[in-house]
Parts: C-alpha cells; sequence; structure tokens
C-alpha cells in the first residue's frame, strides 16, 4: 500500500524507521538483524538509504594523486527487494538521489522498482560526496529534487523520456520528500528553504519526512510555517536516539541540527557510553510521546544500524 494511503487510512500514529545498507563485503544477515527486533511493533513502511559514490585519491610511489570513485554500500534495488520477500506485510521505502544518476539511470532505476512492486520512494537530492563541498549534479542529471520528483510523477502519467513511446504503463510511484526543522545548511533562511519545499510539492510529493531533531518546539515550530505557506500534506517527524556521549558533538556538525541544552546536560553527565545510550532512549520516549499527543502522522525512527534503543522506545510508546 502507498504510503500515503497508509496515513490517510489510519485512526492512530503508525510506525516506521530508516536502515543503512550494509558496508561492501557485508551480506543481507546485517539488514535482518536490524529488523527482526522490531517486526513486532507491525512498522508501517522501511527506508533504505542511499550515498552517492565518494571520490578519493590514492597516492602512489611517483608521488601522483590517483582521483578514484567508490561505492561503499550497495544500491537500494536488490536490499529493497531482499527485505520485501522477507517482509511481505512491511512496505520498502528506497531512497532515490539525484547525485551520481542522469535522468535516464534514473528512468531504468524506477522501471525496476515498478518490476519489482515497490511503489513507495524518498526523493532527494543528496549531499555532495564527501570532500566536495558543491553538488555537481551528472550530465543531464537532475540538479534539485524537484526535477527527479517530475519525473517520477511523470512516469506516473505514462511519460518516460522516450517521447515516441506508445502505449506505456503508468507506474504508481508514492513520493515522498526530506524537510528541515532547522533549515537546510544551504539555504540562507527559512523562507527560501520553504520555497523550494513547497516546489518539491507541487511537482507531484505526497508527503514529508523530517531531517532529526531534538527539540519538539522546532518541529511544531517548522509545521506552523509549512501551513502558513500553504503546504498541507503530512509531515512525519524523524527522530534518532542519541547513542554514544560522542555524539552531541559529532551529530551536529554532519546533520547542521541543534541539540537541546537539557540533553546535552544529562549526556555530559554520563561516564560511559552506555549511560548515555539510556539517556538516548528517555529523551527519545518522552519526544515520541509529546508528538504522539500533537497529532503526527508517523513516528519514524533513524537506526542507523542500531535497533536496541528503537526497540525500547517502541515498547514504551507504541
Amino acid at each position: 500500500m502507498r504510503v500515503i494511503d497508509q496515513i490517510k487510512n489510519s485512526d492512530k500514529t503508525l510506525f516506521s524507521f530508516e536502515l543503512l545498507p550494509p558496508l561492501k563485503g557485508h551480506n543481507i544477515e546485517l539488514i535482518y538483524k536490524a529488523i527482526d527486533p522490531l517486526i513486532e511493533f507491525m512498522p508501517s513502511f522501511i527506508n533504505v538509504t542511499y550515498h552517492q559514490e565518494e571520490v578519493i585519491y590514492k597516492k602512489h610511489s611517483s608521488g601522483l594523486l590517483e582521483k578514484k570513485t567508490i561505492r561503499k554500500r550497495p544500491g537500494t534495488v536488490a536490499i529493497s527487494a531482499a527485505i520485501k520477500y522477507r517482509y511481505p506485510a512491511v512496505e520498502v521505502v528506497p531512497h532515490l538521489i539525484c547525485g551520481g544518476f542522469s535522468k535516464e539511470d534514473t528512468e531504468y532505476a524506477l522501471i525496476d522498482f515498478h518490476y519489482l512492486g515497490i511503489n513507495n520512494l524518498l526523493a532527494l537530492r543528496g549531499d555532495p560526496p564527501k570532500g566536495i563541498r558543491n553538488f555537481i549534479p551528472e550530465p543531464d542529471g537532475h540538479p534539485y529534487a524537484s526535477g527527479l520528483v517530475k519525473q517520477i510523477t511523470n512516469m506516473n502519467k505514462g511519460k518516460y523520456l522516450d517521447e515516441g513511446l506508445r502505449n506505456t504503463t503508468a507506474t504508481d510511484f508514492c513520493v515522498g520528500i526530506a524537510g528541515y526543522p532547522e533549515k537546510h545548511l544551504e539555504s540562507p533562511n527559512f523562507a527560501y528553504d520553504l520555497k523550494y519545499l513547497k516546489e518539491k510539492i507541487e511537482a507531484g510529493a505526497e508527503y514529508i519526512i523530517t531531517q532529526m531533531f531534538f527539540d519538539n518546539q522546532s518541529y511544531f515550530n517548522f509545521v506552523k510555517r509549512c501551513r502558513e505557506a500553504g503546504i498541507t500534506v503530512p509531515i512525519i517527524p524523524g527522530l534518532k536516539p542519541v547513542a554514544t556521549i560522542q555524539d552531541i558533538t559529532i551529530l551536529p556538525q554532519v546533520f547542521n541540527i541543534d541539540i537541546h541544552e537539557d540533553l546535552v546536560k544529562e549526556i555530559q553527565k554520563c561516564k560511559s557510553n552506555d549511560e548515555a545510550f539510556q539517556v538516548g532512549i528517555e529523551w527519545t520516549i518522552n519526544q515520541s510521546k509529546e508528538l504522539i499527543s500533537f497529532g503526527i502522522p508517523v513516528l519514524h525512527y533513524f537506526t542507523v544500524g542500531i535497533s536496541e534503543n528503537i526497540r525500547q522506545i517502541a515498547s514504551a510508546v507504541i
């Protein structure tokens, strides 16, 4: 079932979570190990992330540098198919990004998902590869997620890149997009950020999943700004429990987010990562309960390959 239909047909807050594909050289059992403890909570859907290839420079004995691109994790088509096969009652939502894909590459990926019966996608521009400051699209690729959403929407209408095709089959993808309660790193202000968010909705996106946040007021303010801007689609909060003492310094750097002062104080009292892990669980339980009372459509958790903390949180709130 399409994610938007699950939301519309539910009279309670749904549960979902996001996974990282295993690193190259590992097998699918790592994915199953992360999913199995959470199946008892009947997740409505599972997101599968995708990351653009990274650029590295290998120094040779001659002193010359060789530029290489590497993919550390497999793509989402095969992993999404494996999850769909093992957990048929759960919808899979692979991430589809602009970075590293031409429009034709994107079309073939969409055809593969359509053949597999996977009809939910999260459309993202994606971050620049590590070590590169600015996002650079592929030749004939999408520079913005709005273009990616529009391409998917066109396929839902039976419009493919080859305009000469006849008797085409229309797809039925439900498209989600990302939103940033604390503003995207590259946006100069919230008004600018919402302008482009609205463009993605107008292109055909049907719901928003937010970047992680640790202060619910940031989410409440974001929803208010969206509604005032005329954005009416469901806005799903994305949550990630702090798992280590180092998270309070690493997460703000990586994701350009703030961590609530009270949470930072509690983590600073911790003498071990085990203590920090439990503080993160308790904080996210409280966040989740307040969000449920606000009437959110779905609680969406970023697992980052760890499911024990999400299992404890779900036990307390689902």
